[in-house]
């Protein structure tokens, strides 16, 4: 048996006025999941335990099957993982956005006017954040260069207990309210202050160069290193994972899964959704016997309020994703196929919250349950619920 999930961060949403009073999932011509719903068995399931971030960490340490209670420290440290940066004892990592606020004033009276500049390219980016670093000149605190937007800070001897605010969470605030407050609050806004003074006029931000302008660095998810029990220990089963994005492949190398590197994967609706099938069929070919392939596009267009990107990103994962895979799975013989959301991250608030998430389940080898319907949030409703998130892998490898 093989084991594949497609995980479409943030697909799930709420109704829209502008789509007919229909979510989404519901408006998207998407023949593939509407197959696997006819023909398989759907249900929701609470990927964030109440009291717990509604993050993408989160969620996906619930749908990999690891209790977010017990293992989760922050998002920092597993991008950390993913980056190749090792944490020492006493080091806490920091996500490093960079973004644009509006111009002038002082720094509390700006407005988060885009959380990842942009979607700033990466070779930029870079350059940014090595001159920032030579620019502040900091002992305790360093500065590493990730993906597009995603950065990742480490404070050596730094607080764990910042009250930091993601920000995807703000976008178009004012961002007084929002600032760095408890330990080591002043250190973080210090910097925050001084990236903005220098950020303004640095060259590569020269609106010669279009897009807007990167100014500012924005600290949140920090945390220190974690440790997480091997996949394969735990189910009995060899993983991979594929994703854009350094946060699941830090999960995925934390549990001791193989990540795959797909060439033009970027975490937005300009990635490389073959190449990710691809890479999917490649593994179980390789042996692998469960496939852990993440989506970052819906998440992107639900953070940026853009609802016909958000209807594209799901279309693009069927037509591209979904369809070839439940094809080319075929050749392993019986496969079990797996397909959800970790967490909504409606339109309407472009940021994420803890409403339970509809899966749906494929079994090549099982005749259909019968119950219809389609994939979206309202079908998978009336099916199977799974209060407690983690314990949905273990429902998917065994239970089903």
């Amino acid at each position: 048996m093989k084991y594949l999930i497609i995980l479409g961060d943030g697909m799930a949403d709420y109704r829209c006025a502008d789509l007919g009073d229909k979510t989404p999932l519901q408006y998207a011509a998407k023949p593939s999941m509407d197959f696997m719903a006819s023909r398989g068995s759907m249900g929701l399931v609470r990927t964030v335990a109440p009291g717990l971030p509604p993050g993408s960490d989160v969620a996906n340490l619930s749908v990999m099957g690891y209790d977010p209670a017990l293992f989760y420290t922050g998002r920092a440290p597993l991008e950390a993982v993913s980056m190749g940066v090792a944490l020492g004892e006493n080091d806490v990592a920091f996500r490093c956005n960079l973004v644009t606020l509006s111009g002038g004033g002082q720094y509390e009276e700006k407005s988060m006017i885009d959380y990842s500049a942009g979607e700033i390219k990466s070779a930029r980016a870079a350059v940014l954040v090595k001159d920032l670093a030579a620019y502040l000149k900091s002992k305790d605190m360093k500065f590493y260069p990730g993906i597009s937007y995603r950065h990742l800070m480490v404070w050596r001897g730094g607080p764990a207990d910042t009250v930091l605010t993601p920000p995807h969470d703000i976008s178009g605030r004012a961002v007084g309210d929002y600032l760095p407050r408890g330990g080591g609050s002043d250190a973080l806004l210090a910097v925050m202050r001084e990236s903005s003074l220098f950020l303004q006029d640095h060259p590569l931000n020269s609106p010669a160069n279009g897009g807007r302008p990167a100014n500012s660095v924005w600290f949140w998810g920090q945390g220190r290193a974690p440790s997480i029990p091997a996949f394969r220990e735990k189910y009995s089963l060899s993983g991979a994972v594929i994703s854009a994005v350094d946060l699941i492949k830090g999960i995925g190398k934390c549990a001791g899964m193989d990540v795959i590197e797909v060439e033009g994967a970027t975490g937005n609706i300009h990635t490389n959704f073959a190449g990710k099938a691809n890479a999917a069929v490649e593994a179980f070919r390789k042996g692998a016997d469960l496939v852990y392939l993440h989506i970052e596009a819906p998440d992107e267009a639900g953070h940026q309020g853009d609802t016909g990107l958000k209807v594209k990103a799901i279309e693009e994962i069927d037509r591209q994703v979904l369809g070839p895979l439940l094809s080319g799975m075929e050749e392993f013989g019986r496969f079990r196929l797996m397909l959800l959301p970790d967490h909504p991250t409606p339109l309407a608030v472009m940021t994420h919250t803890s409403d339970p998430v509809p899966f749906v389940i494929y079994d090549s080898g099982r005749p259909a349950d019968g119950g219809g319907g389609t994939y979206c949030e309202e079908d998978a409703s009336g099916g199977t619920f799974i209060e407690q998130g983690h314990e949905l892998m273990e429902y998917f490898t065994k239970g089903y």
